[in-house]
């Protein structure tokens, strides 16, 4: 029998008591019997010892049938006058222990710490004493993930989650832009409606946002939070307000507006809060000031040329700017898979693309800074995840391995430099860590069946959501390793990047110096080939002037020949 659960819990005093007694044991080896294990076909050794009884050899080749069953757990241990079978008895017994004072803060102290037992994963805070010569844990890493909760579209026609906003303040609110990204092919009475999501109720949005056109990208405003700004699938810009409905408070004209659907919009960090910026596939970048949204403010034509064409301009899928940093510049991911440095100043300077980045092989779904080295930046384009420095244009200085299905989107860990995520569509996601694994991921998890097409981390810690091509936006809790600092973190990351910039730095410039010694050799052979030219015409001149030479030759000596003849018959 088992003492009750509540028994189970806390040490009770008790009337009855068990009693102990100290007898001889006896210590025998027993061999198997040969009988038995030509019937059974096992083997089976067992060894004790004075010293610690313990089995030593087992091996078995037995076949068995393994059957899953309960136990039954009766309650014991009562005290001597309780009558166990009387449920009166035992109720009023169990109704006046609990009461007392004594037994309430045994079950307070052990509920405490069996909590913290039950929330601890980190082997250093639950045994301090386990340590090192140098007083560190030594961990395994163990990078681990979870579903915790799911949003769904509430429409019966599915859109895909396009674009994921966390509220800056309130961590609770989740923003999701719906859309269809298949031109022409979005399904008929398919509804434009966003919704802004409380993720502790996950049935139903908190608010809906109704705009003119699908939203492909939506982002909540710093400065203040009841704002976000939304880009549609025609190319208007549109703001909200969460104090003033559903609808949006402005729109911006279409004549004025993009020409293509609008993947990214960003906030400036102004001292009004106001400002913004969109780009979009008709190769534009436009400047908004929400106070007037009749038209851009600013324009810029990603012309590769500088001239300002709309007929040779890369479409821009991506953007990133951070407002931390002093220079004025801003990043564009483009269709035909180049970055674009560009200036955010327009005004003051007559050339607004800075330099270009080129490497990937299709559109560039993803472009983040390092939020701890903002020099180098995360790009999610084709096959492979890189990551770049400014100051090596030709190639990335860390990439990933080429995956068999293309990546869709990704970003940075906000809690640590070396960590970030990548989404593919066959709807598994990836956990890089940069310290540990280059090539590969530290982890791969299968989300879901459809593709994801969106991801973004909360700031304060690694709860990821990730949006699927059916609308469902999956909550994942990461293990403690993955959203806790580790110790030199920082300092081995700059390391890492310091190194792979040099390294890259040295094979561009031999790139280089093998490209201009391909150039003038190339100069040589053509001036080579010129000489060889002007030989073979001068060798071919004076061959026909010597031949000419020795034509008049023979024509002189016959005339004189027959001048002579005439002059003997006279």
């Amino acid at each position: 029998t088992c003492p009750p659960p509540f028994f189970l819990a806390f040490k009770m005093d008790i009337d009855h008591s068990c009693d102990f007694s100290e007898s001889d044991v006896e210590h025998e080896d027993i061999p198997p019997d040969p009988a038995l294990q030509e019937i059974c076909g096992s083997e089976v050794n067992t060894e004790f010892s004075k010293d610690k009884s313990e089995v030593t050899t087992v091996s078995t080749m037995t076949s068995f049938e393994k059957v899953s069953q309960g136990i039954n757990h009766v309650e014991g241990g009562w005290a001597k006058m309780i009558n166990a079978d009387d449920t009166e008895v035992t109720a009023r017994y169990k109704k006046k222990y609990l009461k007392d004072e004594h037994c309430q803060h045994m079950v307070m102290e052990t509920a405490s710490v069996m909590e913290h037992c039950n929330q601890c994963k980190d082997a250093e805070d639950c045994f301090p004493d386990l340590k090192d010569e140098e007083g560190v844990q030594e961990m395994e890493y163990e990078p681990s993930a979870r579903i915790i909760s799911m949003l769904r579209d509430p429409n019966k026609v599915k859109r895909t989650a396009t674009s994921l906003s966390w509220h800056p303040l309130d961590y609770h609110k989740l923003a999701v832009a719906y859309s269809c990204l298949e031109f022409q092919r979005a399904p008929k009475n398919m509804s434009f409606d966003s919704y802004i999501w409380n993720i502790e109720i996950c049935n139903k949005p908190e608010m809906t946002l109704k705009p003119i056109s699908p939203l492909v990208c939506l982002e909540y405003n710093h400065k203040d939070t009841h704002i976000l700004i939304g880009g549609s699938y025609n190319g208007q810009i549109g703001y909200w307000d969460t104090r003033s409905g559903s609808q949006p408070v402005q729109m911006s004209a279409t004549e004025h507006s993009h020409k293509d659907p609008v993947y990214k919009v960003i906030w400036l960090q102004t001292k009004i809060g106001t400002e913004t910026f969109s780009a979009s596939t008709d190769g534009q970048v436009l400047f908004w000031d929400i106070r007037n949204m009749n038209e851009p403010t600013k324009r810029l034509v990603l012309d590769p040329s500088k001239k300002g064409n709309r007929e040779n301009a890369l479409g821009a899928v991506s953007m990133e700017f951070e407002n931390s940093m002093v220079r004025a510049k801003f990043l564009v991911g483009t269709e035909q898979g180049l970055v674009v440095s560009c200036n955010r100043k327009l005004e003051t300077t007559d050339d607004p693309i800075v330099c270009m980045y080129s490497g990937h092989h299709g559109p560039i779904y993803a472009l983040q800074r390092n939020p701890f080295f903002p020099k180098n930046f995360l790009t999610v384009a084709d096959w492979t995840a890189r990551i770049w420095s400014e100051d090596i244009k030709e190639s990335s200085i860390i990439s990933s391995k080429y995956h068999m299905t293309y990546l869709l989107d990704g970003c940075w860990s906000p809690v640590r430099p070396s960590v970030f995520f990548t989404v593919k569509m066959d709807g598994t996601l990836d956990v890089w860590d940069i310290l540990f694994k280059q090539k590969d991921p530290i982890l791969n998890l299968k989300v879901c069946d459809e593709a994801l097409y969106s991801i973004r981390v909360r700031d304060k810690d690694s709860l990821v959501c990730c949006g699927s091509q059916l609308g469902t936006v999956r909550l994942l809790k990461m293990s403690p390793d993955l959203c806790t600092l580790q110790k030199n973190e920082k300092a081995l990351v700059s390391e890492m990047f310091e190194r792979e910039t040099k390294r890259e730095k040295i094979l561009e410039g031999q790139y280089r110096e093998r490209h201009q010694m391909k150039q003038s050799s190339s100069v040589e052979d053509e001036g080579g080939k010129d000489d060889m030219e002007e030989l073979l015409a001068c060798t071919e001149r004076e061959f026909f002037e010597t031949v000419e030479a020795e034509k008049k030759k023979i024509k002189d000596e016959e005339k004189e020949r027959r001048s002579g003849m005439f002059c003997f018959q006279d």
